[in-house]
Protein backbone atom coordinates (compact mmCIF):
# COMPACT_ATOMS: atom_id res chain seq x y z
CA UNK A 1 0.00 0.00 0.00
CA UNK A 2 1.33 3.25 -0.88
CA UNK A 3 1.28 6.88 0.83
CA UNK A 4 -1.61 8.12 -0.72
CA UNK A 5 -3.67 4.81 -0.51
CA UNK A 6 -3.27 5.55 3.32
CA UNK A 7 -4.49 8.75 2.94
CA UNK A 8 -7.21 7.87 1.63
CA UNK A 9 -7.94 5.08 4.21
CA UNK A 10 -7.60 7.22 6.84
CA UNK A 11 -9.69 10.29 5.67
CA UNK A 12 -12.26 7.85 5.19
CA UNK A 13 -12.18 6.62 9.26
CA UNK A 14 -11.97 10.23 9.92
CA UNK A 15 -15.12 10.79 7.83
CA UNK A 16 -16.67 8.23 9.49
CA UNK A 17 -16.21 9.12 12.60
CA UNK A 18 -17.73 12.46 11.87
CA UNK A 19 -20.61 10.97 10.24
CA UNK A 20 -21.91 8.74 13.91
CA UNK A 21 -20.75 12.01 15.57
CA UNK A 22 -23.03 13.85 13.80
CA UNK A 23 -25.62 11.15 14.38
CA UNK A 24 -25.23 10.66 17.58
CA UNK A 25 -25.38 15.11 18.50
CA UNK A 26 -29.07 14.85 16.24
CA UNK A 27 -30.20 12.73 18.48
CA UNK A 28 -29.15 14.33 21.69
CA UNK A 29 -30.62 17.34 20.20
CA UNK A 30 -34.44 15.47 19.97
CA UNK A 31 -33.64 14.31 23.76
CA UNK A 32 -32.84 18.18 24.59
CA UNK A 33 -35.70 19.16 22.54
CA UNK A 34 -34.01 21.11 20.80
CA UNK A 35 -35.66 20.56 17.56
CA UNK A 36 -34.47 24.02 15.54
CA UNK A 37 -31.34 23.02 16.12
CA UNK A 38 -31.21 19.64 14.93
CA UNK A 39 -32.52 21.17 11.52
CA UNK A 40 -29.23 22.22 10.98
CA UNK A 41 -28.09 18.58 10.35
CA UNK A 42 -29.94 18.47 7.32
CA UNK A 43 -29.04 20.03 3.86
CA UNK A 44 -31.57 22.34 2.98
CA UNK A 45 -33.35 19.85 0.14
CA UNK A 46 -32.80 16.69 2.51
CA UNK A 47 -35.60 14.15 1.99
CA UNK A 48 -37.02 13.06 5.86
CA UNK A 49 -39.76 10.61 6.32
CA UNK A 50 -40.40 9.26 10.07
CA UNK A 51 -42.96 6.25 9.70
CA UNK A 52 -46.37 7.30 8.37
CA UNK A 53 -45.53 11.23 7.01
CA UNK A 54 -45.18 10.16 3.92
CA UNK A 55 -41.76 11.64 2.14
CA UNK A 56 -41.00 15.31 2.97
CA UNK A 57 -38.88 17.24 0.34
CA UNK A 58 -36.84 20.57 1.25
CA UNK A 59 -36.46 22.34 4.64
CA UNK A 60 -39.80 24.28 4.70
CA UNK A 61 -41.46 20.59 4.11
CA UNK A 62 -39.54 18.55 7.00
CA UNK A 63 -39.09 21.26 9.49
CA UNK A 64 -42.85 20.98 9.52
CA UNK A 65 -42.02 17.72 11.55
CA UNK A 66 -39.99 18.75 14.26
CA UNK A 67 -41.30 22.48 14.45
CA UNK A 68 -44.97 21.67 14.31
CA UNK A 69 -45.39 17.95 15.59
CA UNK A 70 -42.24 17.40 17.85
CA UNK A 71 -41.97 20.67 19.28
CA UNK A 72 -45.33 20.67 20.77
CA UNK A 73 -43.73 18.30 23.43
CA UNK A 74 -42.53 21.12 26.16
CA UNK A 75 -40.88 18.72 28.69
CA UNK A 76 -39.29 15.27 28.26
CA UNK A 77 -40.47 12.17 28.86
CA UNK A 78 -38.17 10.18 26.78
CA UNK A 79 -34.77 9.11 24.99
CA UNK A 80 -33.02 8.02 22.12
CA UNK A 81 -30.18 5.74 21.14
CA UNK A 82 -28.81 4.60 18.16
CA UNK A 83 -26.43 1.96 17.61
CA UNK A 84 -24.98 -0.69 15.49
CA UNK A 85 -24.13 1.97 12.63
CA UNK A 86 -23.67 0.41 9.42
CA UNK A 87 -21.76 3.18 6.83
CA UNK A 88 -20.36 3.21 3.68
CA UNK A 89 -18.55 6.15 2.97
CA UNK A 90 -17.68 6.87 -0.53
CA UNK A 91 -15.78 10.05 -1.13
CA UNK A 92 -17.80 13.46 0.02
CA UNK A 93 -21.11 10.75 0.13
CA UNK A 94 -22.02 8.28 2.79
CA UNK A 95 -24.87 5.53 3.27
CA UNK A 96 -25.54 3.88 5.97
CA UNK A 97 -28.71 2.72 8.60
CA UNK A 98 -28.64 2.41 12.45
CA UNK A 99 -31.05 1.24 15.08
CA UNK A 100 -32.70 3.41 16.49
CA UNK A 101 -34.73 3.00 20.53
CA UNK A 102 -36.78 5.60 21.92
CA UNK A 103 -38.22 5.41 25.44
CA UNK A 104 -41.04 6.76 26.72
CA UNK A 105 -42.08 7.24 30.40
CA UNK A 106 -45.08 9.69 30.01
CA UNK A 107 -47.96 8.49 29.60
CA UNK A 108 -46.83 4.96 30.22
CA UNK A 109 -43.80 3.05 30.13
CA UNK A 110 -42.72 2.13 26.55
CA UNK A 111 -40.13 1.53 23.80
CA UNK A 112 -40.16 1.75 20.21
CA UNK A 113 -37.48 0.09 18.13
CA UNK A 114 -37.12 1.07 14.80
CA UNK A 115 -34.53 2.10 12.06
CA UNK A 116 -32.72 4.94 10.63
CA UNK A 117 -31.94 4.43 6.76
CA UNK A 118 -29.64 7.21 5.78
CA UNK A 119 -27.92 9.27 3.21
CA UNK A 120 -25.40 11.62 3.55
CA UNK A 121 -23.43 14.24 2.25
CA UNK A 122 -20.47 16.66 3.20
CA UNK A 123 -21.65 20.10 2.39
CA UNK A 124 -19.17 22.92 3.66
CA UNK A 125 -16.99 20.48 5.23
CA UNK A 126 -19.70 19.09 8.03
CA UNK A 127 -21.40 16.11 7.73
CA UNK A 128 -25.74 16.35 7.01
CA UNK A 129 -28.60 14.30 6.33
CA UNK A 130 -29.26 14.60 3.04
CA UNK A 131 -32.10 11.52 3.62
CA UNK A 132 -33.14 10.31 6.75
CA UNK A 133 -35.99 7.49 7.16
CA UNK A 134 -37.61 6.50 10.15
CA UNK A 135 -39.18 3.28 10.55
CA UNK A 136 -40.45 1.69 13.25
CA UNK A 137 -39.68 -1.69 13.62
CA UNK A 138 -41.02 -3.15 16.83
CA UNK A 139 -42.80 -1.23 19.97
CA UNK A 140 -43.79 -2.77 23.51
CA UNK A 141 -45.94 -0.72 26.01
CA UNK A 142 -46.31 -1.78 29.75
CA UNK A 143 -49.07 0.26 31.40
CA UNK A 144 -47.28 0.58 34.95
CA UNK A 145 -49.10 3.18 36.31
CA UNK A 146 -52.37 3.36 38.05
Amino acid sequence: MDLKELEKRIKTIEDLEEIKQMHQEYMLCLDNIQFSKALDFFTDDAEVEVRNSGVMKGRENYSKIYMGTLAMRKERHDGHLVAQPNVIVNGNTAKGHWIVYMFFSVPAIEWIQGRHDCEYVKENGKWKFSKLKFARTLASKANLYP
